[in-house]
């Protein structure tokens, strides 16, 4: 017996539904009014430069919508990651960047980087994560993003670049970003959000 139209209408929608959730999240077109959370440390706070060149403020010009900078600089991640529930019920964002330098416990990082993407998918809030690496990429050992971003299809940047806070060798703050490594960020996060259509 033939199957009726309105089953195949059903069949079909699950398909569909299946093969978006083995895709991971589904990223939609930001309204005009939409809010983007950037939320993280020295990075995404600005360490270095004015509050109008963090990356935060220059993806705001970029995409044309509010972008909340959330960063706090020296916190690290454990401490993010019981902060993050808070801000997420203050600003209600349609989408989340997460931005954290690579600290020494690599392991203990993804932890708490894992923490936080549950924290925003319990919501339904799509996420993109920066992947903050020594400019020329690093040794996978060292990499706390790249298989946490595989697992749970984050889509990932890799700010690879000249001018952001890095470590210092020694351990503690990291050294101040510039203006120009900002902007390189931003454009690279934009330039995500577009390949996305979050744009």
């Amino acid at each position: 017996m033939p199957c009726k139209p309105r089953l195949w209408i059903i069949g079909i929608g699950i398909v569909l539904l299946l093969a978006a959730c083995d895709r991971g999240q589904i990223f939609h077109k930001l309204r005009p009014d939409s809010v983007v959370l950037a939320f993280g440390d020295s990075l995404t706070a600005g360490s270095g430069v004015e509050p109008g060149l963090t990356y935060p403020a220059q993806l705001e010009a970029l995409i044309r919508r509010k972008v909340v900078n959330a960063g706090v600089a020296g916190e690290d991640s454990a401490a993010g990651a019981g902060r993050l529930p808070r801000v997420l019920a203050e600003q209600e964002p349609d989408l989340v960047i997460l931005g954290l330098g690579v600290e020494p416990d690599r392991q203990r990082q993804q932890g708490n980087l894992r923490r936080m993407f549950d924290a925003v998918n319990q919501l339904g809030v799509p996420v993109v994560m920066i992947a903050v690496l020594p400019p020329g990429g690093a040794a996978p050992d060292v990499d706390p993003y790249t298989a946490l971003a595989k697992e749970l299809k984050i889509p990932l940047v890799h700010a690879a670049v000249e001018g952001l806070p890095t470590e210092r060798q020694t351990g503690g703050e990291p050294l101040p970003g510039s203006a120009d490594g900002y902007r390189k960020l931003a454009e690279a996060v934009a330039d995500k959000l577009d390949e996305l259509s979050a744009i």
